[in-house]
């Protein structure tokens, strides 16, 4: 990540959304060590996009009672209905999310398979994106991949990430996020959305 942000990095606010992606209290309970720095970073995150005018999204990954969204052919689902996760969790209260902040509800990994996300997004006139989410190996690959395929400028807040496996969370930022968007620390997230 180099310090300075150049000319292109501007942000429109009316344009751009901030992705929190599965910053849930289930998700956060399995990262005790972990989760008090991310959840402030991202409050920080979150506060200074409300304040400059850009729209938050929340993004859960979320199932009903007895997972009838899980397919038995899908081994990622399989492993969480063997957790007996995400059902009746929530998005992490630290995060002060406002009732005319959306929350989308996602049954894999994405924050856009089977979820109207990009529709929304794009009704809304959003083209860009700034990024944060857990796992670095989940939702942030899967959603990445798929918002750089549908054209969406992409930021990505390196801090605002996580992963249980810190060589590969280095490793995608290093490579595949990079190669796919503009990876920030906090503090270059913050400078843009003064």
């Amino acid at each position: 990540m180099s310090s300075d942000l150049d000319s292109d990095s501007a942000i429109a606010p009316a344009r751009t959304a901030l992705l929190v992606m599965h910053y849930q209290t289930d998700i956060m309970a399995l990262f005790p060590s972990a989760a008090p720095a991310l959840l402030a970073n991202t409050r920080a995150l979150c506060d200074a996009a409300r304040r400059r005018g850009v729209a938050v999204y929340f993004v859960r990954i979320g199932f009903s009672a007895g997972y009838p969204e899980v397919s038995a052919l899908n081994k990622n689902g399989q492993g969480i209905r063997r957790m007996g996760l995400f059902v009746d969790d929530e998005i992490a209260p630290q995060l002060g999310r406002r009732e005319d902040e959306p929350l989308i509800v996602a049954h894999r990994a994405s924050a856009f398979f089977g979820t109207g996300l990009q529709e929304r997004l794009s009704a809304a006139g959003v083209d860009t994106l700034m990024m944060a989410g857990i796992a670095s190996t989940g939702v942030m690959l899967s959603s990445i991949a798929y918002a750089s395929d549908a054209d969406f400028r992409l930021f990505t807040v390196k801090d605002c990430c996580y992963d249980p496996d810190p060589v590969v969370h280095e490793r995608l930022f290093a490579t595949a996020f990079e190669s796919r968007s503009t990876v920030l620390s906090l503090e270059q997230a913050l400078a843009l959305l003064a």
